[in-house]
Formats: C-alpha cells, sequence, structure tokens
C-alpha cells in the first residue's frame, strides 16, 4: 500500500518539481489564459501554462513548457494566444510558429524569453466592436437581427431555403479549415504575402484613376459581349469539339517535339557560329530598312491602279487557266492542267522505253562536252583517223590493198542500230548487264549489236 501511494504521488507530482524545458513569453494581457491551458504547435499540444506574472511595464509574462522533443525552440519563434471556440474562456491556448529554415541553428536558452514583438494578444469582441462608433454597432446589431430573421423558418418562408443552402456549407468550411491550415503550417511564407498584397493595394490606390477608366472600359466590354449572346451561345457550343481537337493537336505536337530535340542539340554548335554572322547582318538588315519600305509601297499603297497588287488583279485568274475551258487563240482549248495531264500519259511509255538508256545518254554527254585535254585555245580533240584502202606502185598508179574493206568492216562492226542499254561495255560475266530475249523484245534491240565482245 505504501508504494502504490510512492507511486502515484511521483506519478502526479513529480512533473512539478521545476524539471524540463521552459519559457517565457511577455504578452500585451494575458488574453484569459489559465494554468493548464495547452501549447500547440501546428494543432499538436507540446506544452502547458505554468504560471503568469506582471511585468514592471504592465504586461503579462506566461511561463509554459515544451516537452524535450520540440524543445529547444528556436530563436524567432512566435507566440499567439488563441481560442478555440466562445462558448467558453477556458478554451484558450498558446500557439506557436517555428520560424524558417534560416533562424533553426539559434535556440531559446532554458528559461528564456520570447519578447513582444514576437507575440500576439487575443482580440475578444469588446475589443473588435469597441473600435467602431455607436452608429456603425447599431448597423451591426440591425444586420445580426435581419439575418435571424432570414433564416427562421417559421417567420419567413425564405428562411427554408436558406436553411437547405447552409447544408451544403460544411463541405465548403471544411476544405477551408484544411487551406487555414496549411497558411497556419508557414507563417513566414504567409506573412511576406501578407506583406506584399499590402504593397500591391498600395500600388493599385495611388493609381486609382487608371483603375476607374479600366473598370469603365471592362463595363463597355461586358456590356458589348452581353448583346451579343446569341453569337457567345453558339461559340460556347463549338467550344468542346474545339477542345477535343485540340487536344489531339496538342498530343500530336508533343511527339513531334520530340523528334525536334535532336536537331535543337545538333543546330546548338551551329546557332554559336551564327552569332557573329548575325552581328555582320544587323548592319544590312539596317540599310535595308528604305528599301524595304519603298518595296512595300510597291507592292501596297493607297489609291487604284497603282500597285503591284491591283496590277496582279487584272491578269486572268489563275484557276481559269488551269482547269477551264474556253476560247484561246481562236479555238476552244483546254485548261493547263488537263493538257499537262494527257501530255503526262502520252509520253509516259516513250520515257519509260529511253529510261534504261540513261546511263548510256549521260555518259555520251560527259565525253561529248569535252575530252579533258586544254590548250591555249580550251578544250581541243582534233584527231582524225585515216583508213588508206589504196597503195601507189613505182609508176605513181593507185592500186587497192588487198582485204582492206573486210577487215575494216570486222574492225569498225558497222550496221548496228539496235544496241541494248549498256552495250557500250564488255558484258558482266555475272550476265547482269545482258538482257533475256524477251526484255530485248521488249526494249526492241538486240545483244549481237553490241560494241564489244566477238567481232562477227
Amino acid at each position: 500500500m505504501l508504494a502504490a501511494v510512492v507511486a502515484v504521488t511521483v506519478l502526479f507530482f513529480g512533473s512539478s518539481s521545476g524539471s524540463g524545458y521552459e519559457v517565457r513569453a511577455v504578452f500585451q494581457h494575458g488574453g484569459q489564459l489559465v494554468k493548464g491551458s495547452q501549447v500547440e504547435i501546428a494543432g499538436t499540444p507540446v506544452g502547458s501554462v505554468k504560471s503568469f506574472q506582471i511585468t514592471d511595464d504592465g504586461q503579462a509574462e506566461v511561463r509554459f513548457s515544451v516537452e524535450e522533443d520540440q524543445a529547444p525552440l528556436p530563436q524567432g519563434t512566435r507566440a499567439l494566444i488563441r481560442a478555440g471556440s466562445q462558448s467558453s474562456a477556458h478554451n484558450r491556448f498558446i500557439d506557436l510558429h517555428l520560424p524558417s529554415e534560416n533562424g533553426k541553428d539559434r535556440k531559446i536558452a532554458d528559461g528564456g524569453v520570447i519578447d513582444r514583438e514576437h507575440t500576439t494578444t487575443l482580440v475578444s469582441f469588446d475589443q473588435f466592436f469597441a473600435v467602431f462608433d455607436q452608429k456603425t454597432r447599431r448597423s451591426l446589431r440591425g444586420f445580426f437581427k435581419g439575418n435571424s430573421r432570414v433564416y427562421n423558418a417559421s417567420t419567413d418562408p425564405r428562411g427554408k431555403d436558406a436553411n437547405a443552402g447552409l447544408r451544403y456549407l460544411n463541405a465548403s468550411l471544411g476544405a477551408s479549415d484544411r487551406l487555414f491550415d496549411e497558411l497556419r503550417a508557414d507563417p513566414p511564407v504567409l506573412e511576406r504575402f501578407l506583406v506584399d498584397s499590402s504593397r500591391l493595394v498600395t500600388t493599385l490606390s495611388s493609381r486609382r484613376e487608371d483603375l476607374s477608366e479600366l473598370v469603365q472600359n471592362l463595363n463597355g466590354t461586358t456590356r458589348a459581349l452581353g448583346s451579343q449572346k446569341e453569337a457567345l451561345a453558339e461559340l460556347i457550343g463549338r467550344f468542346p469539339d474545339f477542345l477535343r481537337t485540340a487536344n489531339t493537336t496538342y498530343v500530336n505536337l508533343r511527339g513531334t517535339l520530340d523528334e525536334l530535340e535532336p536537331f535543337v542539340e545538333a543546330s546548338k554548335p551551329v546557332a554559336k557560329k551564327l552569332g557573329p554572322y548575325v552581328n555582320e547582318l544587323r548592319p544590312f538588315a539596317r540599310d535595308a530598312r528604305p528599301t524595304v519600305r519603298r518595296l512595300s509601297q510597291l507592292v501596297s499603297r493607297k489609291g487604284d491602279g497603282n500597285d503591284l497588287r491591283e496590277l496582279g488583279k487584272t491578269y486572268p485568274a489563275l484557276a481559269e487557266i488551269a482547269v477551264e475551258t474556253k476560247e484561246r487563240n481562236g479555238k476552244q482549248r483546254r485548261g493547263a492542267f488537263p493538257e499537262a495531264t494527257e501530255a503526262f500519259k502520252n509520253s509516259a511509255p516513250i520515257i519509260a522505253h529511253g529510261r534504261p538508256y540513261t546511263v548510256d545518254f549521260v555518259g555520251w554527254m560527259d565525253d561529248f562536252s569535252h575530252t579533258g585535254a586544254y590548250d591555249a585555245l580550251g578544250s581541243f580533240s582534233r584527231a582524225q583517223v585515216y583508213l588508206n584502202t589504196f597503195t601507189v606502185s613505182e609508176g605513181g598508179a593507185l592500186t587497192p590493198v588487198p582485204n582492206v574493206s573486210e577487215n575494216f568492216k570486222a574492225l569498225a562492226k558497222v550496221n548496228q542500230f539496235k544496241r541494248c542499254p549498256g552495250a557500250s561495255e564488255e558484258p558482266a560475266a555475272d550476265g547482269s548487264n545482258v538482257y533475256t530475249e524477251e526484255q530485248q523484245k521488249e526494249l526492241d534491240c538486240r545483244e549481237s549489236d553490241r560494241a564489244t565482245g566477238p567481232k562477227k
């Protein structure tokens, strides 16, 4: 029994012996805090209020404890007195806001003080309403009474609808609660946002005349859009189809951008080299401005019949020349496109027949152009081959050389009128440049007319 009593005494009263981490915070007033009020960080209890003391300048010094896993607190920690609700004065608590990462290297020692600059005291409703004059307070009272009548279904038929609308307010308040939790989780960022918002409002206030004109212009724009409600309705009706088409376009664009990435990477070295070229091109572009301006006037100038654009209107229409059948040069003639189409169709067999001879034709053009030898007069090829078929006797008479004509015919291979494509070269060992009999018949050529090979 004695051991149990000692254990209970140590459990309940041992923690109040002064051990543990404690901090003092100076507030403008106690804000209805009581001994034992909770101390929280981001909504999590981390300690409790221990005692109060009035400073020499009339401030309230509150001493509170902090659990070991949160101790010691960093320098710059802010302490705010908050109220869980307005229904009770005992639900006041201290909310601690830790500084950003930049201030966490310095700590508040055990028994240290959070000065007045880093504390915020709770503002009660009485203090809030005391700010307004009597006329404003009377108007606020009428506002609350009017709301009471609106939401009272027994006295006003609109109260039923208003109360039904409040059912959807719960989700909105829940989302707002999460929003404020996020805002409260990082006070320095929120503080910077409020300061920047204040600067924005101040700047806007200094430009209120410009803003007034902007609002008037927006009013005129809105009124003009409202007058075109039928067109707007048609636009809204087409908008879903446009979004679906745009979505497909954006998906295809993503693939195009991926394919362009190698091109961009390969262009980076060239882009660096283009810098000096662009610098040299800048004076040229500057000097070209008068020329471009005059060219613009030549192409398009105010007035009738004084620029190239109006001159182009005097020409026959392209569609008329291209496709229409009408009288031209004293005869009904078709357009250029039908005539060209028929010409292409009729020339297809001729081109197909001559296509295999492309190599021979190009080789002939190369050899026909020049021999590759030059002198002071340019390219030259001034040689002739003479085959003498006669000889001079002792008396000066010409006598034929026997068998010269036959030898010349065998050497020159005359009467070759139907050579196949590539017949100017030796036949390949694999027969790749020798056409079959069917191919020779189709090409109207003879392998026997090949320029090389056995003499016949």
